[in-house]
């Protein structure tokens, strides 16, 4: 990645290249479509996100506006996304609201690329910027929670380590059948 956000990189024998970006309340506002079709896209093609079927763009759009939002508002969340060759491809997020016995520490959450990006290095991207988001804000934990089997490979090729696993924690979110949880974290420097 160069200082400007952006990172070329050659896959399946073309070159793509991906640049992250924080959003801001305006830039959530324009980007809201983008955003809510990547939510949308990869709760149907079932990713375990905390939403189940039936799940619309509607819905996806109000999660943004209604619960992301006033987190961007507050200066307590941070919000990327990423863009492959000027298309919204991912997004990432950092929740930096934690309790005041916390104040190093925070969650990452809402890793989420469009089925159509994945295998591109548009996930591994943006962890590699919210880490640095996370350390430019004084945290130096960042942990995460992510379905088990799932995104695990990409989290500890990152430096990640398992601190548990929760069975039966969420309910898949197209049919009435619970997989489990593990919950992750990262010492940050």
């Amino acid at each position: 990645m160069n200082s400007t956000g952006t990172n070329p990189l050659r896959k399946r024998g073309t070159l793509h290249s991906i640049e992250i970006f924080r959003l801001d309340r305006d830039g959530l506002a324009q980007h809201l479509e983008s955003i809510a079709e990547i939510l949308l896209a990869c709760v149907h093609d079932g990713a375990n996100v905390g939403f189940v079927s039936p799940f619309d763009l509607n819905q996806a759009r109000a999660f943004w506006v209604q619960k992301i939002a006033p987190g961007l508002v507050a200066n307590t969340r941070v919000v990327l996304a990423a863009k492959v060759n000027d298309q919204v491809a991912g997004t990432v997020q950092l929740n930096l609201d934690t309790p005041p016995n916390q104040p190093h520490r925070a969650d990452v959450s809402k890793l989420l690329v469009h089925p159509k990006y994945r295998m591109l290095g548009v996930g591994r991207a943006l962890m590699e910027q919210i880490e640095s988001y996370g350390l430019n804000a004084g945290r130096r934990l960042l942990t995460l929670d992510t379905a088990t089997d799932i995104a695990e490979k990409l989290y500890i090729s990152l430096g990640y380590e398992r601190a548990g696993h929760i069975p039966g924690y969420a309910r898949e979110p197209h049919e009435e059948r619970f997989v489990g949880t593990t919950i992750m974290y990262k010492v940050i420097r």
